[in-house]
């Protein structure tokens, strides 16, 4: 599949595919939006908000959660208001989360299924690695935002100025709800 990937991307460039796309690094709405990497948002969020290209600065993970208060999540916000003009944050959950309910046990029984030796596993928590925390899911998509739309606001070194704000986007018809 990269190959056909790779295959399309070359036509693209040849056939100047990319001037559509042509914009600076300064968003031009001043928001960052951290969501989940989930497959459903990849068009359907930017439609259902009315952004394109060059409007936000977009930050994806799994869940759509800071992991780490001090991790390449909070990193990249950081970067965004400090350095790029950012000046609001909207953290984005959404319906049907696949990271809802996933608990390190499983995680590593998959890995193990997958051929990682338990030899890695175990040098990993050696390390420092607290699994249950590292590979922890949510109970709750509105829960998942709201703890992290706290970290950011209470975080250290956040601007007190920039907005944050928490919101749960439905995987079906892309309507916005948000949260308190």
């Amino acid at each position: 599949m990269i190959d056909k990937v790779l295959e399309y991307n070359r036509n693209f460039v040849e056939d100047k595919g990319y001037e559509a796309f042509k914009t600076s690094k300064y968003p031009d709405k001043k928001i960052a939006i951290l969501t989940c990497m989930d497959t459903r948002l990849v068009e359907l969020l930017p439609a259902a908000l009315g952004i394109k290209n060059g409007d936000v600065k977009m930050i994806k993970n799994a869940g759509g959660v800071v992991s780490s208060p001090f991790g390449s999540v909070v990193r990249s916000l950081l970067i965004g208001i400090v350095e790029l003009g950012v000046e609001e944050v909207m953290v984005i959950g959404h319906t049907d989360c696949g990271v809802a309910g996933i608990n390190a046990e499983l995680m590593i029984k998959h890995l193990l299924e997958r051929g990682v030796p338990q030899e890695n596993i175990d040098m990993v928590r050696y390390c420092g690695v607290d699994f249950e925390k590292w590979l922890r899911g949510f109970d709750t998509v509105e829960n998942s935002v709201n703890e992290t739309v706290d970290i950011l606001k209470n975080h250290p070194l956040m601007p007190k100025d920039v907005v944050i704000k928490g919101f749960v986007i439905d995987t079906e018809t892309g309507k916005l709800n948000a949260l308190d």
